[in-house]
């Protein structure tokens, strides 16, 4: 088997682990949970934006994760092309057609869902926003029946069109108008980042240097663009459509960019041991114990730069990075080679991280500091050593189904809560019971904990019937 062919499932776990966060942290009741439950910059119980507050929570590590994840499937999904013959021109053209596509789905997303079309949401709007999460099926699923592809062009082109017409024609609540300005950011960013690092990794696949290289450029545009009449504020500033690219959404290539590093290192292992299905245990100590140093070791990253004992952080960051060297050092299966590459590369980008704490203000997911793009990029490869221990070591792949089967459908995941879930609890009126259980923090947070169940079952269920979206 071709190893582009087969999947990284390590990769699709974690991706999944981040649509879980995702979904979660945006279900559970807010207002009166712990600081920690909420992104730090947003504190309860007012949820106020401020900036001056240092830290991170794992919620902050939700977009990262995700960001990451997107990255290291570039070069799988990439290399299978090119070596079926795709010219690089056409894979440019491909990789601009689906940042459109997804730059249309942030659009159109923003429009669907229920609040935004009428507050507090009615029968009309979740009714609206369903026919939307079906409509995106013609739009971005590859069509079950046997047609030409012209026929399957038209469909899909009919599918736009009656999305266009839906937004335009629609009332939205608070008497807004469709605006071109009014998207889901997060996607947004995924559409621009899609672009850019699927291009700048189509460029130097081979060279993982130029690409590390063409970071710090990036970096000298962000720390020289607040100075006046500067090229670089007008290269940061430069924009010929605000609502579809801004140059400040390229910041989040300090995380994709080392996601494609990752990628690589999955990729090169798979196809020299394309063959190895070993599942000899004996070191399973070993394993045993580097996944739980490494547990730790996010945990207290998180834990203690939230609390900012930002001394004691580095020296037990650096004691727990050691002890894990040593184990990965130890470690005599075939996974031997893919942990140590995660390894020493997360390692560096954590400990970078750290030192980077200080600038900035301390460390935040917003406004974005580079001790975040750093430290959140490290312990994304920790947390891929760790789902690599799990699915691939241990074979524990139907343990982790839950979270391997939406992170092969994350878009359907993501949207699934909002116009699926919710309109439906709507129609049926058990919005109010579950709405019952904002009362006290315990239940505020098993009310996420189903809800966010309910959607990862969701989009299990598409992935086991083989139907996908591919934006």
């Amino acid at each position: 088997m071709n190893p582009t062919n087969q999947r990284a499932v390590a990769l699709d776990a974690l991706r999944g682990y981040a649509i879980f966060t995702m979904i979660l942290s945006g279900s559970i009741t807010f207002g009166i949970l712990p600081g920690w439950m909420y992104h730090a910059q947003v504190p309860p119980p007012l949820h106020q934006f401020i900036p001056s507050i240092p830290g991170i929570t794992w919620v902050d590590l939700v977009f990262p994760f995700f960001l990451f994840a997107m990255g290291a499937a570039f070069p799988f999904a990439m290399t299978k092309k090119i070596e079926s013959g795709v010219s690089k021109t056409r894979l440019v053209v491909d990789v601009l057609i689906r940042g459109l596509q997804l730059a249309f789905f942030a659009i159109f997303i923003e429009h669907m869902f229920s609040y935004n079309i009428s507050s507090p949401p009615d029968n009309r709007a979740w009714l609206i926003s369903l026919s939307a999460f079906v409509l995106m099926f013609v739009m971005f699923m590859k069509l079950p029946w046997n047609l030409s592809e012209t026929w399957q062009w038209l469909i899909k082109v009919g599918g736009f069109i009656v999305s266009i017409i839906l937004m335009l024609t629609i009332t939205y609540a608070k008497n807004r108008q469709f605006s071109l300005d009014s998207c889901d950011v997060i996607i947004l960013i995924l559409a621009n980042v899609s672009v850019f690092g699927s291009i700048i990794w189509l460029f130097t696949k081979k060279k993982p240097m130029y690409r590390i290289a063409i970071l710090p450029f990036i970096m000298a545009i962000f720390l020289s663009s607040g100075v006046e009449g500067s090229w670089n504020r007008w290269l940061f500033n430069l924009t010929p459509f605000p609502w579809l690219y801004r140059f400040d959404f390229l910041k989040y290539l300090f995380i994709i960019i080392p996601g494609t590093i990752a990628g690589e290192y999955m990729m090169e292992w798979i196809r020299v041991n394309k063959n190895d299905q070993t599942n000899n245990l004996s070191g399973k100590t070993n394993s045993a114990l580097l996944l739980g140093v490494l547990l730790v070791l996010i945990v207290q990253n998180v834990v203690f730069l939230y609390a900012r004992y930002l001394v004691l952080n580095m020296l037990s960051t650096i004691l727990l990075l050691s002890i894990a060297h040593i184990l990965v050092k130890k470690e005599k299966s075939s996974y031997a080679s893919l942990w140590r590459r995660l390894f020493i590369t997360g390692m560096y980008l954590l400990v970078l991280g750290l030192f980077f704490e200080a600038f900035e203000g301390g460390i935040k997911k917003d406004f974005a500091t580079f001790s975040y793009y750093f430290v959140t990029s490290g312990l994304a490869f920790l947390s891929l050593i760790i789902f690599s221990i799990f699915c691939d070591y241990w074979k524990y792949q139907k343990i982790l189904s839950f979270l391997i089967l939406p992170g092969q459908n994350p878009m359907i995941a993501y949207v699934s809560g909002s116009l699926v879930l919710w309109p439906i609890l709507g129609l049926t009126r058990l919005n109010h019971v579950l709405n019952l259980m904002d009362i006290n923090p315990w239940l505020g947070f098993l009310k996420g904990i189903i809800f966010t169940t309910l959607v990862m079952l969701f989009a299990s269920f598409f992935t086991k019937k083989k139907i996908y979206w591919r934006t």
